[in-house]
């Protein structure tokens, strides 16, 4: 199933006669492979548009940092916007950039990484597009949560604010912070904020 992209409103939701199994998922989205789609947990797709170029550029800028600290850092794996996880909810998300420690991401089955995985990433970040509702992406946040993840940062260019969240607290709301830095799991890793929208 093709979707044309004249006059589509994003994002779209999808439901079918019956949830679709892993494999038609992977399926529908290679065949749509210019779309973002996720699967919520009542098997509800959401189809979302690419990027614009500055948010391509500052996600890119968000996953360049983070790779650089994980490589330096040496206990996990970072993930962009095109990697999929399959959650204990048995939704399909895929944040703009995450990370995974080696122990989880070990302990994963060969067959998994090839697909969308059962795993769940300690930490993910959001970054908030001109099309995504804040609201949205607010309730997406608790979603990671209430599935695992120990640390979501939302970073909202529209803005200029981080919120910070963390399993059983408030969000922290950081308004134009210069940097945000990691705790927990990314313990060690800052987020120059003027790296991705300053330049």
């Amino acid at each position: 199933m093709n979707i044309s992209l004249s006059e589509t409103e994003f994002p779209v939701r999808l439901r079918f006669e019956r949830p679709l199994t892993d494999e038609e998922l992977m399926r529908f989205c290679s065949e749509n492979d210019i779309l973002r789609v996720e699967r919520d947990a009542n098997g509800e797709l959401i189809v979302m548009s690419p990027s614009g170029l500055e948010g391509s550029s500052w996600n890119s800028e968000i996953i360049a940092e983070l790779i650089f600290w994980a490589r330096t850092d040496g206990r996990g794996k970072v993930f962009d916007s095109n990697g999929g996880f399959t959650l204990p909810d048995s939704s399909m998300r895929s944040p703009d950039a995450a990370w995974v420690s080696w122990s989880r991401w070990n302990a994963l089955p060969p067959e998994e990484r090839k697909v969308f995985g059962r795993i769940t990433p300690e930490f993910i970040i959001e970054l908030r597009s001109e099309s995504d509702r804040l609201s949205e992406l607010q309730s997406k946040m608790r979603t990671w949560l209430d599935n695992g993840v120990e640390l979501a940062w939302l970073i909202d260019p529209q803005r200029k604010v981080i919120e910070v969240y963390r399993p059983n607290e408030q969000p922290e709301i950081h308004e134009d912070p210069t940097s945000v830095q990691g705790t927990g799991p990314v313990r060690g890793f800052e987020l120059v904020l003027s790296r991705v929208w300053g330049g």
